[in-house]
């Protein structure tokens, strides 16, 4: 089937994108300042990139949302190489700082007061993508400015996404699912008349991770308990058993099948490490730019950054179990139907 011919700046729609810059200071000749455009052009170029954030992230949402996921499939690989273009997008982000701090505080000034109340606070796309990725809400810093200065249809827009399956959610649900512990066969030979109510091989793991604890590391041992031994009391993300396959991913990654799984679990601390990092640069370039000032949005500046970046960690769970692995040299043994299991067949 033969397409029309395409034209580049048709494609691009680069009438309308080249079109969209209309600085505020520049309505009136005498109070034009020069760099308002890189302000404007810098926090479009920021909301492309959410786009394509979102994009990539729904997609991934949409694979682990399926009634049924084939963990042999394309769909982990899949999920991986979308989660690791997210990774590289949000390192640029990053980066991208480098040219607005180009702008002096002076110049910025020049044009500053003209944009109340709008702030990037009001940066729709990109509250979403907490939402997706499973920043609820009752876990947010400065929940009073979390709406205050958005549009009516704007709110509901965000509401209807924070009602949705998010990634966090599905994350622990894929995890929930891993077959190695179910399967109570796998370690018959090994666990011979065991009770699989409580896995015989948590019990062992916990006696040699507690047995490698310095003497002022002993209070992991009641962390370990809560979060591995014990049945999610409702202050966690993940439950006990998707806590527990994630461990087991972490330390026994070398084996074939659970080396894509480990990817998939470190990019997603990836892009919490990017995320992290962007709003460290934020509150870097916030404080240099306008001191201990409030923000255009009515926010608290600098301090509201602050807070934002100390706890808007969305996987910190998933990091939190690399406080209990060991050495692998100490890890227990896997009998040989597990081996099996998790290597190339």
């Amino acid at each position: 089937m033969e397409h029309p011919p395409v034209y580049y700046s048709d494609y691009l729609e680069l009438k309308q994108i080249l079109g969209a810059q209309h600085p505020v200071s520049f309505k009136n000749p005498e109070t034009a300042a020069h760099d308002e455009m890189l302000f404007v052009v810098i926090h479009q170029a920021y909301e492309l990139w959410f786009k394509q954030v979102l994009f990539e992230v729904q997609s991934v949402i949409d694979i682990l949302n399926q009634p049924a996921i084939n963990d042999n499939g394309p769909e982990l690989q899949t999920m991986v190489h979308r989660l690791q273009r997210v990774v590289t997008i949000l390192e640029v982000l990053v980066h991208q700082m480098n040219i607005m701090e180009t702008m002096t505080p002076m110049d910025f000034l020049d044009f500053r007061d003209m944009l109340r109340p709008a702030s990037g606070f009001q940066s729709i796309q990109f509250k979403i993508l907490e939402a997706k990725l499973g920043l609820h809400f009752e876990h947010r810093h400065g929940q009073q400015y979390y709406i205050s200065q958005l549009r009516d249809e704007d709110v509901q827009i965000i509401r209807a996404a924070e009602a949705t399956p998010n990634l966090l959610q599905l994350v622990n649900a894929w995890l929930e699912r891993m077959p190695i512990f179910k399967d109570h066969t796998l370690w018959n030979a090994a666990y011979p008349n065991a009770d699989f109510n409580e896995h015989p091989f948590w019990k062992n793991y916990a006696s040699l991770y507690a047995a490698g604890l310095g003497e002022g590391e002993k209070n992991n041992m009641q962390a370990f308990d809560q979060i591995l031994m014990q049945p999610n009391d409702g202050t966690r993300s993940f439950s006990k058993d998707a806590s527990r396959a994630a461990l087991f991913i972490y330390a026994y990654r070398g084996y074939p099948m659970l080396e894509l799984p480990f990817q998939f679990l470190n990019t997603l601390l990836q892009i919490d490490n990017q995320l992290g990092a962007w709003r460290s640069r934020h509150l870097n370039m916030v404080r240099r730019m306008i001191g201990t000032r409030t923000g255009t949005g009515g926010s608290t500046g600098a301090g509201y950054l602050q807070g934002a970046m100390d706890k808007h960690y969305i996987f910190r769970e998933l990091a939190q179990l690399n406080s209990f692995l060991v050495e692998r040299r100490r890890l227990p043994s896997l009998p040989k139907s597990v081996s099996e299991k998790l290597g190339y067949r």
